[in-house]
Parts: structure tokens; C-alpha cells; sequence
């Protein structure tokens, strides 16, 4: 047995296109996770076309976003503020260097470790990286009220919260 969302170009009550995906019986379970996964798909798959447009892949912004909020920061600590891993922070890392976006400096406290720092020529791509965003967010709440965009805000960062507390209790997860 599969579900699925409304058939393409019947949304609710005729009001425009949804998505037409099959829902798998063994994903039946869990639609909204489902659903957050398709999200999330196409979601990255839009910010990659946005992006590509100025030579960054999606992810690589989001470090050039917090280099140019925070200045100079140490590879550890982007990891931890992006929530992500070592060996993906290197490779980002490596091709934002590559690309001239960064540069590495010895840090002055630590002999150990070397600094993160945005290169002028990131700074002339902040502006096309905002603009991408805006962009992204446009399509994102295309047709949304600004009480529509609030409750999806609200939503969202319920659910991150949920798994947030779930990541930090591991016997959590298990009892579900």
C-alpha cells in the first residue's frame, strides 16, 4: 500500500501544484519524515543551482556566512557551530581554499592550530550569497501568509528541538 500527496497541479481545493510522490508502505510510519526528507531534497537540490551560480556548493555558504560574522575562526570550531564532521569540514575547508574564498594563518594562541579567515575575495560574494538566499526563501514560502511563514518557522524548529533532545539522550530514541 502507498499514499501519496495530491496528484500534480491539484493541490487543495484546486489552489495550485503540489508534489506527487509516492509515500512506501515501509515509510507509512513515519510521513512526516518523509515529508521532511523530500523537503530537504529539494531544498538543497534549488540552494545547489542558486549557488553554483557563484561558484560555492551547498554548505560551503553556510561556513562563508559564519567566517564573515565571526572573523577568523579554527577548523574545530566550525565543526562545532555547523554541527558537523571533521573529514566534511576539511574537504569544504580545502575547496573553499582552493577557490580563493579562505585562507589558513597560524593562530597566535595556539602553535597547534591554524585559522580559518574569509579572503577579500569571499567578502565581494557575500552580497550574491544573501541574494541567493532571499531567493531560496522566495520559493521556499511562495504563497505563504506571514502567519503561514511564522507557524512553519515555529514548526520546524519544534522538530529540530525534538531531535536535538533525542541526540542527547540516546536511550530516548531506543524507547520509540
Amino acid at each position: 500500500m502507498t499514499q501519496s500527496t495530491p496528484a500534480a497541479g491539484k493541490g487543495p481545493a484546486g489552489t495550485g501544484p503540489e508534489a506527487s510522490v509516492p509515500v512506501p508502505a515501509a515509510a507509512s510510519g513515519g510521513p512526516i519524515s518523509h515529508a521532511i526528507f523530500r523537503l530537504a531534497r529539494l531544498h538543497r537540490m534549488f540552494a545547489g543551482q542558486l549557488l553554483r551560480r557563484i561558484g560555492l556548493h551547498p554548505g560551503q555558504e553556510l561556513v562563508m556566512m559564519h567566517l564573515w560574522e565571526l572573523g577568523p575562526q579554527r577548523q574545530t570550531d566550525l565543526v562545532r557551530l555547523l554541527d558537523s564532521d571533521a573529514a566534511t569540514m576539511t574537504r569544504t575547508i580545502q575547496r573553499l581554499e582552493q577557490a580563493g574564498f579562505v585562507r589558513r594563518r597560524p593562530s597566535p594562541t595556539d602553535k597547534r592550530a591554524s585559522l580559518i579567515e574569509p579572503t577579500a575575495a569571499s567578502h565581494a560574494l557575500r552580497r550574491e550569497v544573501e541574494q541567493s538566499w532571499s531567493q531560496l526563501e522566495d520559493l521556499v514560502t511562495a504563497g505563504l501568509s506571514a502567519d503561514e511563514c511564522t507557524e512553519a518557522l515555529s514548526t520546524l524548529e519544534r522538530l529540530e528541538q525534538n531531535l536535538v533532545q533525542a541526540a542527547a539522550d540516546p536511550t530516548c530514541a531506543a524507547e520509540r
